[in-house]
Parts: structure tokens; sequence; C-alpha cells
């Protein structure tokens, strides 16, 4: 599962590192450049805005600029926390900590490159499943969420839907828990709390990026990123999960 996530971490667009902005309940409120050049401020006031490839000033598919700025914002935050996870599961395999209930398989790699080699064609299924039921209730809450705008209607990027709320009922039993903010530490904070976690969870997310990039790149050419020595050489293909032909090999 590793495997995946750094895979898919993989695709951030690097270069949508923006910062979000304060939106109002009722008035869609999109982004535009000039929004995001104020705000990358706080987010870095070292490195600033940021935008190399000119992505900012994009219009993906025939929709308005601030409509490709929205989808660069969820972009980035949905990579950001893939990464996030990624880096922690790349960490926890490499010294030997699995969860404890997983599909069967020989697990005896200690490499967290070759887990997804490992992983029987049942647990490949079961993960790719579990990955396109999240994007797709992911974009159906987008479009239900109490009335809310889409992302990029000038929606709140990275806000997930709750599975307690449209998918009790659905199931037999209740679904106990959402995706984000499971215990619900974040459902008092006030708005300013939450404007800076935001803030602070864009900023770990470009870090987790660039770590799993460091620990892909030293483990494909040794030596690449000295401070990552120890990290395990692998010499398989890390972009087998996104390869249809490939996934159930």
């Amino acid at each position: 599962m590793n495997r995946l996530v750094l895979a898919l971490a993989a695709l951030a667009p690097a270069s949508a590192f923006v910062a979000p902005a304060a939106q109002s309940a009722t008035v869609k409120v999109q982004e535009t450049k000039a929004d995001l050049e104020a705000l990358a401020v706080e987010l870095n006031p070292i490195v600033g805005f940021y935008d190399p490839l000119g992505l900012a000033d994009a219009e993906f598919w025939d929709t308005t600029n601030e409509e490709t700025i929205g989808f660069l914002r969820q972009a980035e935050i949905k990579h950001g926390r893939v990464a996030m996870a990624g880096f922690v599961g790349y960490c926890l395999h490499a010294n030997g900590v699995q969860f404890p209930l997983h599909i069967p398989g020989d697990y005896t790699t200690k490499n967290p490159g070759e887990l997804w080699d490992q992983v029987p064609t049942e647990g490949k299924l079961q993960i790719l499943g579990f990955i396109a039921f999240l994007e797709f209730f992911g974009e159906l809450g987008s479009r239900t969420n109490e009335g809310a705008p889409h992302y990029m209607r000038g929606g709140k990027p990275g806000a997930y839907p709750s599975f307690k709320k449209y998918l009790n009922g659905v199931f037999p039993h209740p679904v106990p828990l959402d995706l984000f903010d499971p215990a619900g530490l974040t459902k008092n904070a006030s708005e300013e709390k939450k404007a800076r976690g935001r803030l602070i969870e864009i900023n770990n997310g470009r870090l987790a990026m660039i770590g799993l990039f460091g620990f892909l790149a030293e483990s494909k050419v040794a030596g690449s990123v000295p401070l990552l020595s120890f990290i395990l050489p692998y010499d398989g293909d890390y972009m087998a999960p996104l390869q249809p032909l490939h996934i159930l090999s």
C-alpha cells in the first residue's frame, strides 16, 4: 500500500503551491493569481510565490483562470495529504511495522519500494477500489455539501464531505468516523485557528512530498541524496501501480 501511496504522491503538481484564502459561507469567492501571490508569503515569506511553470496563469480544459486555480489548489492539498500518509507509511514499513489485519501474503521485505510487488492481487484490487471510492465520494460531496460550491467554483479547497452525514442510512450500520478529523479535534476550533491549521497543513504536505521524492531518488540512484544514504535500493518500477497492464502482475 505504501508503494501505491508513494506513486500517487509523485503526481502532485508542485508548482500549484499556494495559500488558502478566507471564504464566506454564502458567497462564492474564487481565488485569483493576485490572491495567491499575497497569501503565499504567509506560507513561506522566504520563498514567497513560486510558479516556474506559470500554472497560475493557465486555463485548463477551456475553464477560466480562477477555476483552474481552484483545481490546482485542491490538487495540492489532496496530494500533500497523500504524501504525508505515504511518508509515515514508508518510515513505518522500513522499520518492520505492519498493520495487524491485511490480505494474507509474504511481506517479508523491509524495503517499502518492494512492498507493492509482494501484495497479492486481491490486496491490490482492494487498495485501488478504496482509492477510487474516496475519489468518487470526494467529488460527489463537493457538489452536495450543504449547497457549498464546487472547489472550482469558489468552494473551499481541501474540504472533504462527511461520511457520517452522507453514508449513514445507506449502509446497514452507521459510519462511526469521518475521513477528515475522525476524532473531531477541530470541530470546535475558532476560524482563526482553522485558517492557521490550513497553512500548516500545506507546508507539511509540501515537506512530505519533498521527503518522498528524496526517498525515491536515493533508492533508484545511490548517492543522489547524500543525507539519505541509509535508504535501501529498489530496482523495480515505482510507476507500475499506475500502469493498467502491470497492476495485477
